[in-house]
């Protein structure tokens, strides 16, 4: 009887461990095939994230920018920040929470969010590992090198995570249209450009694989081949220099400008002398204001890298058209 009795217990075992096993398998085939995570590719590894997160803690101008550009969720937490343009107006209120500055994140603040998800990128890198330690956290940081690629690949990802990937593929077929369209245009008109950023009163310049680099993407060509390597900061270049290039066209930025100014206050008046004037693009009237928004803060959002692409369209057709 004993015997008998254990072997029922026994069979009752392995039966419960088969139900037992195959419960687990079903749980997980369930989950993979809801997508309840997935994994991101990204500018500082590998992260398993939830798709479609609840509550998403965001540290980038670029990823805020293309989450309102695909229609996403909004953010709970954001940076403080002290110019907010008109598409954030969402999150300039206190009923969102701030959660520091860019380069210095409130860890607390992001603690007591509970995330499901922290997205940080550019200026924000340097806070990935620590912010790692309170939840699942990816760089979608965009390499200026391989500048519509890395736009491509680091908003793809944002689209996944969210489920939202044919809004995202609509869109960039549209930016994809435009930068061919452009290229082809410049191509054809052979223009010579310089990318010169202005401060105060120092003049910096910018060649390829900056982070106005797109420009020279696009097929304008660069005054010259030998400006530093260097991403943000460009090369000090005086009057003298530019009158000596003599570009066929001038992309300026105004860094003291206001959101959506393309004027240059400040710029248009250091730049007013005799030898900026002399340049075949000042005489042609091809000094081209870019607005500090679309190119400094949010540069690698979809709807600003579909502006930067109408910019550059512009300013050459303008020119082959003359």
């Amino acid at each position: 009887m004993r015997i008998r009795l254990s072997a029922a217990v026994a069979l009752v075992a392995a039966a419960s461990l088969g139900l037992s096993a195959c419960s687990s398998d079903t749980s997980s085939d369930t989950a993979a095939e809801t997508g309840e995570t997935v994994v991101i590719s990204h500018a500082q590894g590998d992260t398993e994230v939830p798709v479609d997160p609840e509550r998403v803690v965001v540290f980038d101008q670029s990823v805020l920018q293309s989450m309102i550009d695909l229609d996403l969720p909004d953010a709970v937490g954001v940076p403080a920040l002290t110019n907010w343009p008109e598409s954030f107006a969402r999150y300039r209120g206190d009923d969102v929470a701030k959660v520091g500055s860019l380069f210095e994140p409130d860890f607390e603040a992001v603690n007591a969010l509970e995330p499901d998800l922290i997205i940080v990128a550019a200026r924000s890198a340097t806070s990935y590992d620590a912010l790692s330690e309170i939840a699942p956290t990816v760089d979608l940081s965009v390499d200026a090198k391989d500048f519509l690629a890395s736009v491509a690949k680091q908003n793809r990802n944002l689209a996944t995570i969210f489920g939202a990937e044919g809004a995202f593929e609509e869109k960039f077929a549209g930016i994809e249209a435009s930068f061919d369209a452009v290229s082809a245009a410049a191509a054809q008109a052979n223009l010579r450009g310089l990318i010169t950023r202005v401060e105060a009163a120092e003049v910096t310049a910018y060649g390829p694989g900056s982070r106005y680099g797109i420009i020279h993407d696009l097929g304008v060509k660069p005054v010259s081949e030998t400006f530093a390597d260097d991403v943000a900061h460009g090369d000090a270049v005086s009057f003298e220099y530019i009158a000596q290039a003599d570009p066929d066209l001038m992309f300026v930025q105004d860094r003291e400008a206001p959101l959506g100014d393309t004027t240059g206050p400040n710029a248009s008046r250091v730049l007013d002398n005799p030898l900026v004037g002399g340049t075949t693009a000042a005489k042609e009237g091809r000094i081209t204001y870019l607005d500090l928004y679309t190119w400094y803060m949010a540069p690698s959002a979809l709807s600003s890298v579909q502006s930067q692409i109408d910019v550059v369209g512009q300013a050459v057709g303008k020119a082959a058209a003359a």
